[in-house]
């Protein structure tokens, strides 16, 4: 991710913007018809003067009150029709680009999203949710005024600006000369200031970012956080990052108020000056009054055009700095992506695993590896269990197996193909996963179960949570299979929570299934039961299993003893008690009943640094 200080790039606005035009492009017809309504719009608004004039010059100074009136009358007459054009070409003009900012924004969050879905963990690791919600949100919200009100007002003041200049200069070329040589006088500033508006526009975009990505983390761990006591401290710390925020748009605010403010008087000055420039003109009779006054509304037009299009030039900075932060995420290749010719995996599946050599470090963590030289093989239907302390890369093989990440080195296979070699999804379609820590979405309990498997109707769901034996608690819910979890499921229990993403696992029906402390948030009764049913579950299967406890372990076909990212040890749970190793000294600490005080004492070595035997 980009850090902070990219808000100081001198990038032009436009340039920022580019990203969004082939959003917009797609809807060109609805962009034609905008801009036919603009100029309907528009060359409405010019004729107003022209009547003007006529009124003036013809209906108040010649010939009798009488024809004087009536040619009033037929003037006046005439603008009815004029602001008529005016008022349904304005509506239409309005109506398509706001509507066009809002297509526009919903596709840009939607790219945004599925970009997000896209990209792998290692993006994750270093970016804060909170802050990706908030691009989403408050980002998108303000890009849609490139699309929507101040695009509408762009285009319609450059349109109006142009026809009151070229107006002008057909109505007095002597006066216009006066008007277009402040013109630079009145855009440089804007020019020169536009950069810092937008410097400081992206900074006040990433402190409210900085709030709403603390305000998410805190209010995910609310129980926690009123646990400990933090809530004032919490809060406290949420004013700064609001205060901070306010402080960054608050500089925003007062650079655009100060450009605002310069464009107002430099170009209300200028109608000032040419105002009085063509009074005396008149009064040397050099031009008539219908003249004068159509020169002074083509300028106040003009003016009034080139006025708020320095409030919209501030608008355009605030969204300019915000597609910038979206680009970003748009720009960003994943690390983990589909090869341009991925191979197939063989069918029917089999499900062997392999690892070869494997070395890998996290990004997050250079300069510490968590797997090194690690080579094993699983064959179809095996049961292997992973064991070994923290920290020893037993759940880096689930992330490796699952192609979260790479390897740094070496090969993960699957089926004989290298994970990297085939199409993610189709990998990933072939595993199930009981996590340690399973989610559980905001929805109903029927969705929750099938979530990865879709298609499956209610009678499956309801098998598989059978199976999984979370039937029972989910029927005593108010509203069964049908009833709404909160939030991550802080409605349910762990042990509940575990046995649905459980029933989810057995739903997918897939050839490989890796449970990593699937059974750890659960009470010794509901232990037994789930353990049934993953026996019958991994019947058939080639499965991964990450446990502590002795009772899952021990049922695996092989154990393999994982160390400082290589494996260490693998046999059977007798023969690795009986080697006496660092399986045992792991099941001794755990289990005092163990024949064991040659094993406690062995742990005791290890603990204190001391090799133990073979």
């Amino acid at each position: 991710m980009p850090s902070e200080s990219d808000a100081n790039r001198p990038k032009a606005a436009l340039g920022a913007l580019r990203p969004l035009v082939p959003f917009a492009a797609r809807y060109r017809g609805r962009i034609a018809a905008a801009v036919v309504a603009l100029v309907a719009a528009s060359a409405a608004t010019l004729v107003v003067p022209v009547a003007v004039r006529r009124v003036v010059d013809l209906g108040f100074t010649h010939g009798s009150a009488e024809a004087g009136l009536g040619m009033i009358d037929a003037y006046f007459g005439g603008l009815i029709g004029v602001v008529a054009v005016l008022a349904v070409a304005s509506a239409s003009r309005y109506y398509l680009v706001v509507t066009l900012g809002e297509r526009v924004v919903a596709d840009l969050r939607t790219a945004v999203f599925g970009q997000l879905t896209r990209l792998d963990p290692a993006f994750f690791d270093r970016s804060r949710s909170g802050e990706l919600v908030s691009r989403l949100t408050a980002d998108a919200a303000q890009v849609k005024s490139v699309f929507g009100v101040s695009f509408s007002i762009l285009l319609r003041n450059v349109f109006l600006f142009a026809g009151a200049v070229a107006m002008m200069v057909w109505t007095s070329p002597r006066l216009s000369v006066l008007v277009l040589a402040a013109i630079p006088v009145i855009v440089f500033p804007l020019i020169l200031s536009g950069r810092g508006v937008r410097r400081r526009s992206r900074l006040a975009q990433d402190r409210l970012a900085d709030a709403s990505a603390y305000a998410t983390e805190a209010v995910g761990a609310v129980r926690t956080m009123q646990a400990f006591g933090m809530g004032p401290a919490t809060a406290a710390r949420f004013s700064e990052a609001s205060e901070a925020a306010f402080a960054a748009s608050r500089d925003s605010a007062r650079a655009r108020a100060l450009l605002t403010g310069v464009a107002i008087f430099l170009v209300s000055g200028s109608v000032v000056g040419v105002l009085w420039y063509g009074a005396q003109g008149v009064a040397g009779g050099t031009m008539s009054a219908g003249q004068l006054s159509q020169f002074v509304l083509y300028a106040v037009f003009g003016a009034s055009a080139l006025g708020q299009l320095s409030e919209v030039y501030g608008e355009l900075t605030l969204a300019a700095g915000a597609a910038e932060r979206l680009a970003e995420i748009l720009a960003t290749r994943p690390a983990i992506e589909p090869p341009a010719r991925p191979l197939p995996l063989p069918e029917p599946p089999r499900g062997e695993i392999a690892f070869a050599r494997v070395g890998f470090t996290y990004p997050t963590r250079p300069g510490r590896p968590a797997l090194r030289d690690l080579d094993f093989t699983v064959a179809p239907g095996e049961r292997v269990a992973l064991v070994g302390p923290s920290g020893a890369g037993k759940s880096t093989v689930l992330q490796l197996l699952l192609r979260f990440y790479d390897p740094d080195s070496g090969e993960v296979r699957i089926d004989g193909v290298a994970v990297d070699t085939a199409d993610p999804d189709a990998l990933r379609r072939r595993i199930a996963l009981v996590p340690q820590d399973p989610t559980v979405f905001s929805g109903s309990v029927l969705d929750n179960i099938r979530y990865g498997s879709p298609e499956a109707g209610e009678a499956a769901v309801i098998a598989a949570a059978e199976r999984a034996h979370a039937d029972g608690f989910i029927r005593a819910l108010p509203q069964g299979y049908a009833t709404l979890i909160g939030e991550r499921g802080v409605t349910l229990s762990g042990g509940q929570r575990q046995r649905i993403a459980i029933a989810r696992a057995i739903l997918k029906d897939a050839p490989i299934l890796l449970l990593d402390e699937a059974t750890s948030a659960l009470d010794a009764e509901s232990e037994r039961a789930v353990q049934a049913a993953l026996d019958l579950l991994m019947k058939g299967r080639t499965t991964l299993v990450i446990a502590h406890r002795l009772a899952t372990v021990r049922a695996a076909d092989r154990i393999l003893v994982l160390d400082d990212g290589r494996v260490v040890e693998q046999g059977t749970h007798e023969r690795l008690l009986a080697r006496g190793g660092l399986y045992a000294q792991l099941a001794a600490l755990q289990f005092d009943s163990l024949d064991g005080g040659a094993l406690q004492a062995q742990a005791g070595r290890r603990l204190a640094g001391t090799p133990a035997e073979a």
